[in-house]
């Protein structure tokens, strides 16, 4: 009885038919990197907002008042007030009725100075210059509720690690393409109700529910990937991050094409649906087959590989075996019981953590420090590339701990000198910036990569399970870590990042 691994070699570790299917399944990277950097154009703070004065919507139509006159008479005096041309969290305390002068309305305020108005918190009548641009001026999240656009990536990530446990758990339960198709159609359907949303709670979500989805997608197409080529073709793992990174290109591009918040979320969405019709092409992954008793459906399989290929499998094979698998129910002990293992766990908890917490920091930061927004997320997005062929070069001639060790320490540099460069010089911050996301970007993957190389097979999927669990905490982390300490000093995040 031939162990699987002979019989792949036999079709072909990585022919034609691993190509083909290798080539549909990396599409998925890019539009799971729409799902997870999306937040950076769909939450896009207008530039232009105030607080509009109880009676002022019904004074405007009276008088005729433009928005521009109207906020003349409503922001301008409360800079007065406040020395600035702040304030856009507050209001004038006065109140508008019918028989206010078109012409002055706050001659009414007595022998009140425009520098004694009273002034009030405002809590809604916002008024935007832009409307519905963005899911902020959608959903009012300015001033007191802007730590809702913080809740509403953190809560996406939330549905990644949800969907971590519960669909890889469903894929090895119920198969790989099934999961994958079921996914592909819940990443769609959700994000077309959130493009729809009546209301943030909704928003919120099916958001939750298409982080679920997304995580299904890209983790089981990553799977079956890895599942049907040779064991040593490790290049797959890394060419899928780079369609990530094609994603992050192309994302300020729709973007910039499309005006509205549901636009883009729309046109994220959608691609989703196509990867329907890989039912007909892709395969169920023949390793699941054969770890649930369905030698004959994977042996099937492994010979239209062969054919494929150009290759030809001997006749007598009629049943296959997976080498060195064995029935466990791992649990976190073991992964802690030696020194060795115990050391390693730590580690890559550690590093998944830090990594997914600063690269989604980085990517999110581009939404705040000003610039061309556009061309600098797709110049953010070209760097990772140089980082996917640094360690298609380095990995297999000088190991893994090297380069992983100074990917990181480049990025904690970077970040740290790019808090005390002087915003007179842009072109010198954002090229150390860019550095930055280099090493983040080349730690992360590496992760990506060693985690699987660390466990034994009985431990390798609870291991990689639970290790890159703490990836999604991150991400949950970051958006009220960037945005909070933003808030406080622009630089603050870049410093706790290195």
């Amino acid at each position: 009885m031939p162990s699987f691994d002979e019989v792949l070699k036999e079709a072909g570790e990585f022919g034609r038919f691993q190509k083909r299917v290798f080539f549909l399944l990396c599409q998925t990277g890019v539009t799971f990197s729409f799902l997870f950097a999306g937040v950076v154009f769909l939450g896009q703070v207008p530039d232009n907002y105030w607080c509009r004065i109880p009676g002022a919507a019904e004074l405007s139509e009276r008088c005729g008042w433009s928005l521009e006159e109207e906020r003349n008479f409503t922001v301008v005096p409360l800079g007065l007030r406040n020395g600035s041309s702040g304030g856009k969290c507050q209001r004038l305390d006065v109140v508008w009725d019918t028989s206010v002068s078109c012409t002055s309305p706050l001659a009414r305020s007595g022998n009140l100075s425009v520098g004694n108005l009273p002034l009030a918190a405002c809590h809604d009548n916002w008024v935007y210059k832009q409307p519905h641009s963005s899911i902020v001026s959608e959903y009012n999240l300015v001033c007191g509720n802007a730590w809702m656009l913080d809740l509403s990536q953190a809560i996406l990530n939330l549905g990644f690690l949800a969907g971590a446990f519960i669909l890889g758990y469903a894929a090895d339960r119920y198969g790989r393409i099934l999961i994958y198709l079921l996914s592909c159609l819940g990443v769609g359907i959700c994000g077309i109700i959130v493009a729809f949303a009546p209301n943030f709670t909704v928003f919120l979500i099916f958001r939750f529910l298409q982080g679920v989805f997304g995580k299904g997608t890209w983790m089981t197409c990553y799977v079956i990937v890895t599942e049907i080529v040779g064991s040593d073709q490790r290049i797959v793992g890394i060419v899928i991050q780079m369609f990530f990174t094609l994603g992050i290109m192309i994302l300020p591009g729709i973007a910039y094409l499309v005006p509205t918040w549901q636009g883009i979320q729309l046109a994220i969405s959608l691609p989703n649906f196509l990867f329907l019709l890989y039912y007909w092409v892709v395969p169920e992954s023949p390793r699941w087959l054969l770890t649930r008793k369905k030698g004959e459906k994977a042996l099937k399989i492994m010979h239209n590989i062969a054919k494929h290929n150009g290759k030809y499998l001997s006749p007598h094979y009629s049943e296959i075996t997976v080498s060195n698998e064995e029935v466990s129910n791992p649990s976190f002990l073991d992964l802690v019981r030696t020194p060795q293992m115990r050391r390693n766990t730590l580690i890559l908890m550690y590093a998944w953590f830090t990594s997914a917490l600063i690269y989604q920091g980085l990517v999110m930061r581009l939404g705040i420090v000003g610039g061309n927004l556009y061309l600098d997320f797709f110049i953010s997005g070209a760097v990772e590339l140089p980082a996917a062929l640094l360690i298609l070069v380095t990995i297999d001639r000088i190991g893994r701990r090297l380069p992983f060790g100074i990917s990181n320490i480049v990025a904690g540099i970077a970040c740290l000198i790019t808090a005390f460069l002087p915003e007179d010089i842009p072109w010198l911050k954002t090229t150390v910036a860019t550095l930055g996301r280099l090493g983040i970007t080349m730690a992360f993957e590496i992760v990506y990569l060693v985690n699987t190389e660390l466990y034994p097979t009985t431990l390798r999927n609870f291991g990689v399970s639970l290790c890159s669990s703490l990836c999604d905490l991150g991400g949950i982390i970051a958006p009220f870590l960037l945005f909070r300490l933003a808030a406080i000093w622009l630089e603050l995040p870049l410093i706790i990042f290195s």
